[in-house]
């Protein structure tokens, strides 16, 4: 899965983007950061969170039905 979000927020970026992808397993729950550059963070946030909102949506829907949930985390690269 964390490699959709790469491919997600890559195509958002574009090519001289700087982010970085950690994924963080539990045992129901994996969380996938998302550490963007502060020049492109609005990129993947959007206008009131809705691109956030939509990767979130779109990971949601192409999670497996074997239980396991993932959470998005976008934060601001340091």
């Amino acid at each position: 899965m964390s490699e959709f979000v790469d491919y997600l927020v890559g195509k958002l970026v574009g090519e001289d983007g700087d982010f970085v992808i950690e994924t963080r397993e539990g045992s129901s729950t994996t969380e996938i950061v998302v550490e963007v550059a502060k020049k492109d963070i609005g990129k993947v946030i959007g206008k009131q969170g809705r691109i956030a909102k939509a990767i979130r949506t779109l990971v949601k829907s192409a999670t497996p039905r074997n239980g396991m949930r993932y959470n998005i985390v976008i934060a601001e690269k340091e």
